[in-house]
C-alpha cells in the first residue's frame, strides 16, 4: 500500500508466470477507456451515414484519478483516511480474519459441517465497499459469505452460531456457511451456486427504484452492492443483469472479487478476455479494475460508485483483483496454485498494509492497534461460547420458512405439523 497519494486506476498485476495480459501498455488508457464516473448518453449518428434508427453510445470520460485528485485539492491533508475512519477499516478487517481463522478451527474440531469458505485475504473488498454503506443498503453475498454479514453488522456471535447450526444463528440454525441473511441489516444471502445471488440483487436494486420514482418514496436512496467472483463471470446471470441494470439505470455496483481461482480453475484459463471490468462499458455503464489487496484504494472506487448509484446515475462494475490465502473451502487441500504466487500475494497481505500505512501516517500508534486486535479476539471467544451453548433446532422448524401459506401442505387445520401426526407416513412404511 502506498504511503502517499494514489492513483485509483493503477493496478496489481498477477505474477508474470501465469500473466498473459500484455505489459507493452497499461491496463486503461485514459483516452479511450470509459472510468468510474462517466455518465453514459446516448447520441444519433449522422443520417448521412447510418440509419436513423440506430443509436450509439459515447461516454463522457472522468477518470476516477481526476475524481481523487479534485478531493485532494480541497483537502488541507495527504492522509487518504481520517483516523477515525482508519481505526474502524483496522477493526473490521481484524475481525474478518480473526473469525475466519476461528471457522476453521472448529471446522477441524468437528463443529461445523458441510462446506465451509473461508475469505482470508479478501478482506479490502468487503471492508473496503460495505462500511461506506447505511443500513438501509442491500449487501448480496456468494457461499464466501461470513465475512460480507460482519461487515454489514451482524453480530459475530450470530455468524458464529449460524455457522454451528444452533437456533441462535441469524437463520435459526437453518442456513448454515453459505446461506447468511439478516432482514435486520439487510444482508440476502448468502447463495451457494454462483450466479443465483445477481438476480437478487438485481431486483433488491429495482426495488429501491421503484419505491422512489413510482412510489414517491423522496428518502428512498438505497444502494444494492452483488458481490460475486471471477468464476460467475462467463453465466448467462451476470450478462442479463448487467443489461437490466443499465437499461433501467438501477442503484446497483457489481463487484467482482477477482481471486483470479475458481475452485482449481485459473481465471487466465477460462476466460476468452480475463479483464472482467471490460464487459461494463460493453452495457453501457462504467468499469473499474482496482488493487483488491489495497482497502484505501478499494474504499476510494466503492465511494464514487456508490456516491453514483445513490444519484440516481445508475450501475457500475468493479473487478477487485484479490487473493484468498486458502483453499476454495476447507476441505480443498490447495495443491493446484504454485507456491510462488501464493507466497507473492502473501507478501501483500491487505491488513500489514493498512497497519503500516497507519503507522507510518501517525493516524494510530503500535498500542492501539494491539489493543483492536485484542478486543477482537475476546469478541471471537465470545462468540465461540455463545454458539456452543445455543440450543439446536427443534424438529418442528423443519417446515418452517418453507411453506407460504402457514395452513398449507406442511402445517395441518389444527396448526400442527402434519408429519408430528402418527398417522402422516401410514401406508409407506413398507418403502
Amino acid at each position: 500500500m502506498a504511503t502517499t497519494a494514489f492513483t485509483a486506476t493503477k493496478f496489481v498485476q498477477p505474477l508474470s508466470a501465469v500473466n498473459t495480459r500484455s505489459h507493452d501498455k497499461p491496463l486503461f488508457d485514459p483516452l479511450k477507456t470509459t472510468f468510474l464516473g462517466s455518465t453514459p448518453k446516448l447520441r444519433r449518428p449522422n443520417s448521412a451515414k447510418l440509419n436513423h434508427t440506430n443509436l450509439h453510445r459515447r461516454s463522457a470520460v472522468v477518470a476516477v484519478s481526476d475524481v481523487v485528485k479534485e478531493k485532494k485539492l480541497k483537502s488541507t491533508s495527504n492522509l487518504l483516511i481520517t483516523k477515525e475512519e482508519g481505526l474502524v477499516l483496522y477493526e473490521d478487517m481484524i475481525l474478518g480474519r480473526a473469525f475466519e481463522d476461528m471457522c476453521a478451527q472448529m471446522y477441524y474440531r468437528g463443529k461445523m459441517f458441510g462446506f465451509v469458505h473461508l475469505y482470508n485475504g479478501q478482506e479490502a473488498v468487503s471492508t473496503g465497499f460495505i462500511k461506506l454503506l447505511k443500513k438501509e443498503d442491500s449487501v448480496v453475498s456468494t457461499y464466501r459469505d461470513h465475512v460480507h454479514a460482519l461487515s454489514k453488522g451482524v453480530p459475530a456471535r450470530q455468524v458464529m452460531s449460524e455457522l454451528f447450526g444452533r437456533t441462535t444463528g441469524c437463520c435459526r440454525g437453518q442456513g448454515g456457511s453459505m446461506h447468511m441473511f439478516s432482514k435486520e441489516h439487510n444482508v440476502l444471502g448468502g447463495f451457494a451456486f454462483i450466479g443465483e445471488g445477481i438476480p437478487v440483487a438485481t431486483g433488491a436494486a429495482f426495488s429501491s427504484k421503484y419505491r422512489r420514482e413510482v412510489l414517491k418514496e423522496a428518502d428512498c436512496d438505497h444502494v444494492t452492492l452483488a458481490f460475486f467472483g471471477d468464476g460467475t463471470c462467463n453465466n448467462g446471470q451476470f450478462f442479463e443483469c448487467l443489461n437490466m441494470a443499465a437499461l433501467w439505470k438501477l442503484p446497483i455496483v457489481f463487484v467482482v472479487e477477482n481471486n483470479l481461482w475458481a475452485i482449481g480453475m485459473s481465471h487466465l484459463r477460462a476466460t476468452s478476455d480475463p479483464q472482467i471490468y471490460k464487459k461494463g462499458p460493453a452495457f453501457g455503464m462504467p468499469g473499474i479494475h482496482v488493487d483488491g489487496m489495497d482497502v484505501l484504494k478499494v474504499r476510494e472506487v466503492a465511494k464514487e460508485a456508490v456516491e453514483r448509484a445513490r444519484r440516481g446515475e445508475g450501475p457500475t462494475l468493479v473487478e477487485c483483483e484479490t487473493y484468498r490465502f486458502r483453499g476454495h473451502s476447507l476441505a480443498d487441500p490447495d495443491e493446484l496454485r504454485d507456491p510462488a504466487e501464493k507466497a507473492h500475494y502473501a507478501a501483500r497481505d491487505p491488513i500489514t498494509a493498512l497497519k503500516k500505512y497507519m503507522v507510518e501516517s501517525k493516524l494510530a500508534s503500535e498500542p492501539e492497534l494491539k489493543a483492536i486486535e485484542k478486543k477482537i479476539d475476546e469478541l471471537i471467544e465470545e462468540a465461540v461460547e455463545f454458539a456452543d451453548e445455543s440450543p439446536y433446532p427443534a424438529r418442528s422448524q423443519l417446515l418452517e420458512n418453507v411453506f407460504a401459506d402457514p395452513k398449507g401442505f406442511g402445517i395441518g387445520p389444527d396448526g400442527r405439523y402434519r408429519c408430528e401426526d402418527p398417522k402422516f407416513t401410514e401406508g409407506t412404511a413398507h418403502v
